[in-house]
């Protein structure tokens, strides 16, 4: 079997991101923009379940080339955990945020006149900007960009996110473990992301993915979205709370359950 060299991997890197993106910033543009239905519309569930759905179709897609890390967070935890290799972080890193700007420019074509409309709301990114405005939900707007929520709790809530992503991404991939059969893993990854947005979504809208969060939030800052680089939340919750979380995750997953496994072969990385 042919094995991929860098480049290869490098594109599906780029593809995967850009389709994960593509879908799920596609279905916060479908429900906020809502051109068939009320305001109420909106729908907390309905933007879990596409996210989770654009995460298995990403993974599906460059899974057997690159391992669909899709992720910078994960890139790095398994460099440091998993022996994945410090030369290719930077470049799966680089074609990671690469594919978001890509996503989001797909959605911005998709939904270009609605968007024009709505004075070109945030459906791009975690954090400032993400309150939608009157225009856009049809509804009262927040006076805090990150709502009732500090940017440490925020913070906080991205790395925990992180933490529970990893470790359920190391458990999926484990044959040491319970494992995941034939080829259920992109699915399962899914349902992890879904009960993560679900129980621990709320305080920053789980970026959980500094590549998700960066790429389309330099996009969306060209095409006119407001708020989005304002003061020093951009950095802190969605990039550096996922590079934390992911390493924090591997290693707990690590010395609490890899540590007391029995071995046998182990797939993954």
């Amino acid at each position: 079997m042919r094995k991929p060299g860098l480049g290869g991997e490098l594109m599906a890197e780029f593809l995967g991101t850009a389709i994960l993106c593509l879908l799920g910033d596609g279905v916060v543009a479908n429900v906020g923009l809502a051109p068939r239905l009320a305001s109420p519309a909106y729908n907390w569930t309905t933007i879990v379940f596409g996210w989770a759905f654009a995460v298995v179709v990403a993974v599906y897609v460059a899974g057997g080339v690159s391992g669909a890390h899709i992720n910078p967070a994960v890139t790095l935890a398994l460099a440091v955990k998993r022996g994945f290799s410090w030369s290719k972080v930077l470049p799966y890193w680089i074609a990671q945020v690469l594919g978001g700007f890509a996503g989001a420019l797909g959605v911005y074509l998709v939904y270009m006149e609605g968007l024009k409309a709505a004075g070109m709301p945030n459906v791009w990114c975690t954090g400032p900007g993400a309150i939608f405005e009157t225009a856009f939900w049809g509804g009262a707007s927040s006076a805090s960009a990150l709502g009732s929520y500090s940017l440490m709790n925020a913070t906080v809530a991205e790395i925990v996110g992180a933490a529970v992503l990893m470790m359920g991404v190391l458990a999926i991939g484990d044959s040491r473990n319970l494992g995941v059969k034939a080829n259920l893993g992109p699915f399962m990854v899914g349902i992890l992301v879904a009960s993560i947005g679900f129980s621990l979504g709320g305080p920053s809208g789980y970026a959980i993915n500094p590549a998700r969060d960066l790429g389309p939030r330099i996009f969306g800052s060209l095409v006119g979205t407001k708020g989005l680089f304002d003061g020093a939340y951009w950095i802190i919750a969605p990039i550096v709370g996922p590079l934390i979380g992911t390493v924090l995750g591997a290693t707990v997953y690590d010395a609490v359950i890899s540590s007391n496994l029995s071995e046998k072969s182990e797939g993954g990385e």
